[in-house]
């Protein structure tokens, strides 16, 4: 009988990139690559890769840990996933991180930007507005584990620090400002300012590359000197930071390792995000088939970049796996020591089992939960951190405290391509909606609600006789 060039593996619902149609998918192992097949009745065949290790892929699985719910939902069920956004009562994680989008106004026009933000692009969002977003994700949530400030650039908000006075009123455990720096680099008595929002505050900062050409690839314009002076002030006042990079292959990926390495000598700096390019809004000069890194392919980058992890440090993060990895390590009289190598990573996995590598003590299993849990705040984390750290004798370490703690995060924004619904349902990286009513994952925001035409797709695509009744 002929044999098929390719193993099956699985089956899921997916998009078609051209009319955002919902089209069945297999999942298959193809070329030591996992592979996404799809067709499309209107734009035919579409073959995209997901994943570039086999094992890692089918490991995810053995992460999944049991759903936490919002306190309440906000939409019916009536087309099926995803045109049911809200979060709808089938979405199977509360909001880990919540986006603020306080502005569309922006001080640049990158050539890769998820909302197509602009110095003449929309408007300012009214306190009234902000507000009740706010008050949104305190309903859903109850002690919002994490908001992110975000817009375009909300350092430009003429309100800005009125905005952080509302967040920080409310019971939100950690608030992050997601920022291009130039605010910050420009003025230091801003960045002072900012400071005394600490703790539970953290900046969430723009940095692609260490090199000209990529930054004028993606963010349009050499940005190392505003990097630079930015995170001069921010070190200045040890306001916690996160590089967050954007990911295009033969862009900056080769520099992933020393980013790391940047990133660790820096005081303020807690970790680094990593999250490849999402094929969404204003993405120029990108080719879907050559220019895209998978999750995997990122994990692979920074074992071979750097000295600091093994594929072994690199794990699923359990309340998504399927599009979040992390790495935590702790630094210490100049050494860095991954989490991962004092605790078995099994212990994930398993309620059941109590496997620390250098004491039994179930105790412990909760910790090490809560301290990899991406929602933690700086006190969860310094308290996990101590009870872990005086149940392993080999390591000596007093006045630990959250300046201790980094981690490295590996974040996939799922688009039209790799578009799997069975992992949007897991989506915990959630945004307020435009209508100020209902919170929806961020991937479908970009999907289907910037803009007239994406709102006017979307009304076209469930009018259609599948989706109706």
């Amino acid at each position: 009988m002929p044999i098929s060039r390719y193993t099956y593996y699985d089956y899921t619902i997916s998009l078609c990139p051209e009319c955002l149609r919902r089209i069945d998918a297999k999942i298959v192992f193809e070329d030591g690559q996992v592979i996404m097949r799809k067709t499309c009745p209107e734009h035919g065949f579409f073959k995209v890769k997901i994943a570039d290790d086999i094992e890692y892929y089918k490991n995810i699985r053995n992460y999944n840990k049991a759903s936490e719910y919002p306190r309440r939902f906000n939409t019916p069920v009536e087309h099926g996933c995803p045109f049911d956004c809200g979060l709808c009562t089938d979405h199977e994680q509360h909001s880990c991180l919540t986006i603020v989008e306080v502005t569309d106004r922006c001080n640049l026009s990158c050539p890769t930007c998820y909302a197509e933000s602009g110095p003449q692009q929309g408007r300012h969002r009214s306190l009234a507005e902000i507000e009740a977003m706010l008050d949104l994700i305190v309903a859903n949530e109850g002690e919002p584990d994490v908001v992110q400030i975000s817009g375009g650039e909300p350092t430009l908000h003429p309100d800005f620090f009125a905005i952080l006075d509302l967040a920080k009123a409310r019971p939100i455990r950690h608030v992050m400002v997601n920022t291009n720096g130039i605010r910050i680099a420009r003025d230091r008595e801003f960045a002072q300012r900012l400071a005394s929002y600490q703790p539970d505050f953290e900046i969430y900062l723009q940095f692609d590359s260490l090199e000209a050409a990529p930054l004028v690839h993606l963010r349009g314009l050499d940005l190392r000197e505003v990097r630079e002076n930015a995170l001069k002030h921010l070190n200045e006042f040890n306001l916690s930071t996160t590089l967050v990079v954007t990911l295009q292959k033969n862009i900056n990926d080769q520099e992933i390792g020393p980013i790391i390495e940047y990133a660790l000598k820096q005081p303020c700096v807690r970790g680094v995000t990593f999250q490849p390019t999402q094929i969404a809004g204003r993405v120029e000069q990108f080719d879907p088939a050559k220019d895209r890194m998978t999750m995997t392919e990122v994990r692979r980058a920074i074992v071979e970049q750097t000295e600091l992890f093994t594929p072994a440090d690199l794990i699923p993060v359990p309340c998504n796996p399927d599009a979040l990895i992390m790495g935590y390590a702790l630094k210490l009289n100049g050494e860095v020591f991954p989490l991962t190598r004092l605790i078995d990573p099994s212990y994930l996995l398993d309620n059941s089992r109590n496997t620390i590598v250098y004491e039994q003590d179930s105790g412990l299993h909760e910790q090490v939960i809560q301290l990899f849990s991406t929602g933690n705040n700086v006190d969860v984390a310094e308290e996990k951190l101590q009870s872990i750290m005086c149940c392993l004798p080999d390591i000596y370490a007093p006045g630990l405290s959250y300046g201790n703690l980094f981690r490295i995060i590996v974040m996939r924004f799922i688009d039209a391509w790799d578009f799997d619904v069975r992992a949007i349902k897991k989506s915990c990286v959630h945004i307020v909606h435009p209508d100020l009513q209902r919170i929806i994952p961020f991937e479908t925001m970009n999907l289907f609600y910037r803009g007239k035409e994406r709102l006017e797709q979307l009304d076209t695509l469930i009018e259609l006789p599948m989706y109706k009744g």
